[in-house]
């Protein structure tokens, strides 16, 4: 059972790692993944022995914890009193045959007492007294966190005067679901039936519906002093059949904690937040695109003069200036502030549209020059062009028909002479034939130089056109790169399903039923 989530628990962090190191999580969204618990009681004893139950008594200051330990124990083992008003250590009370394997990580070793017994009635049982959790010391409150998740029962002290501490619930409230819990009423002799009833109220509100109180008193005298019944509970409790429940019950908690982080980040890893920056984009560039075009009105009418007076050589006039670069910037800055707002990991992305941003100035000019060149290639329309061949094409024809009717004429007009006796060619038909053969030729060429498009007109047709299309290029590349992000959210998304169906496999498997001496111990989760 403890595998599954182990085996869980090295997935999530394995792909966690990954999507970090790619810069796809927000640190918000990694942050729901740090520290991922895998602790168990079972790290402090050796894996091929049964291990004991472990219990804690846990609880704020001058509750009388360590006091209730010593009394256990017949010795004074934990200190108290005036030697120690507030606990600042961990206290370790078990059986000699019992061997710890090893201790939590981290923890100071000054800050750990450990001592043993011979007393069989408490073989079975790992007594620890934890420091005061509500002290002013942050690091009493880090041990007991640090060894809250090797503990199977919490033993919550609390005394007349302090038992509606908020420091303690808020602690019990965190942990409550993880853990088996008995409740103490220490100092029972200084109390009253009352705050007895008000504690169970509040209890109840925490999510026990039967929670188990025992009331004690530390100077061990009164009749209504219910320690002995406090430790026969416990060692009711020590068998292995416990033990073993309260392991599966802790992995299973931890693991639905899990599944509702990992659920949680599956709703925000959704593809819908890059479609709406995708439209935010189109949107924005809309608005500025019609601005651009007409900031470049002018300097694309200045470069088409210069390709005209240079033949269609490079023109020296900046289209893409220092405005319409800052422009540009501000229109990348906005688009990334938005993925802020939808929570999309930035570094990715600003880093591709960082790239676009300082080749956009090059891209655009390169397009502007290609397709001013293409159109000096072919200059004016297709109708322009068809006369313009036509043209070229009645120049030659022409004048040519021309002369060979003239010459057709003048052989004709030989022979008739010839049989009529009468002048072979006269002064209007030689002044007819040429100025037939120069019309042939004139007219078609004085058309072809008419119609001649304007290589100004035309590199300015071919610069806007070229604009255009690199204003189209830079809001593909934006767009491009959003949906680029998508996938690999998308990839993400996938992975971190197939973990979550992992995990929830487990889980299933891991259900289990509380014995029936247990159940008043355990938080009700639907409450």
């Amino acid at each position: 059972m403890a595998y599954e989530y182990s085996d869980c628990v090295e997935q999530v962090n394995a792909w966690r790692q990954r999507a970090v190191a790619e810069q796809r999580l927000t640190t918000e969204q990694a942050q729901m993944l740090d520290n991922l618990e895998d602790r168990t009681p079972d790290e402090l004893f050796q894996q091929d022995v049964e291990r004991p139950l472990v219990v804690a008594f846990m609880g704020g200051t001058g509750v009388g914890k360590s006091s209730l330990l010593n009394r256990l124990a017949g010795q004074a083992i934990a200190r108290t009193g005036v030697e120690r008003p507030t606990s600042r250590e961990v206290t370790l009370y078990h059986h000699q045959d019992l061997s710890i394997a090893r201790l939590p990580k981290g923890l100071p070793l000054e800050k750990i007492r450990i001592n043993s017994h011979q007393n069989a009635e408490y073989r079975n049982i790992l007594w620890i007294d934890m420091p005061d959790f509500d002290s002013v010391e942050q690091a009493n409150r880090e041990l007991v966190m640090e060894w809250l998740p090797h503990v199977d029962i919490l033993i919550y002290v609390v005394s007349p005067e302090r038992y509606r501490d908020g420091k303690a619930w808020r602690l019990l409230l965190q942990e409550g679901n993880k853990h088996a819990w008995l409740f103490v009423l220490n100092k029972w002799d200084l109390g009253d039936s009352v705050q007895a009833e008000d504690f169970k109220k509040q209890l109840q509100q925490a999510g026990f519906d039967s929670p188990v109180i025992f009331k004690t008193s530390c100077a061990g005298n009164g009749l209504d002093d219910e320690f002995e019944a406090l430790v026969q509970h416990l060692k009711t409790l020590s068998e292995q059949q416990t033990v073993v429940f309260l392991d599966q019950r802790l992995q299973e908690v931890r693991g639905n904690q899990l599944l509702e982080k990992l659920s949680a980040l599956q709703d925000i890893l959704t593809d819908e937040k890059y479609r709406q920056l995708q439209e935010y984009a189109r949107q924005q560039w809309r608005k500025n695109e019609a601005m651009f075009l007409q900031a470049f009105a002018w300097p694309l009418k200045q470069a088409a003069i210069d390709y005209a007076a240079k033949a269609g050589s490079r023109s020296d006039i900046e289209v893409w200036d220092a405005w319409a670069q800052s422009r540009f910037d501000d229109l990348i800055d906005d688009i990334q502030f938005k993925a802020a707002q939808l929570k999309i990991p930035l570094a990715p992305l600003k880093e591709k549209l960082a790239a676009i941003a300082a080749q956009s100035k090059q891209n655009l000019e390169n397009l502007v020059e290609l397709n001013c060149r293409k159109a000096l290639i072919n200059p004016g329309n297709r109708l322009q062009r068809w006369t313009l061949k036509f043209l070229k094409f009645t120049e030659f024809v022409l004048p040519f028909s021309a002369m060979a009717y003239v010459s057709y004429q003048v052989f004709i007009g030989y022979y008739e002479s010839v049989e009529q006796g009468q002048p072979f060619l006269g002064v209007n038909f030689v002044a007819h034939s040429v100025l037939l053969i120069l019309l042939s030729w004139l007219i078609p060429f004085f058309l072809h130089k008419k119609l001649q498009p304007s290589l100004q007109k035309t590199a300015e047709r071919g610069l806007e056109k070229g604009a255009e299309l690199g204003l189209a290029q830079l809001e593909q590349q934006i767009l491009e790169v959003i949906d680029n992000e998508r996938q690999h959210n998308q990839v993400l998304r996938q992975e971190l399903e197939q973990i979550i169906e992992h995990c929830r496999k487990g889980q299933d498997a891991m259900t289990t039923a509380a014995p029936e001496k247990l159940r008043e111990m355990l938080v009700n989760e639907k409450a």
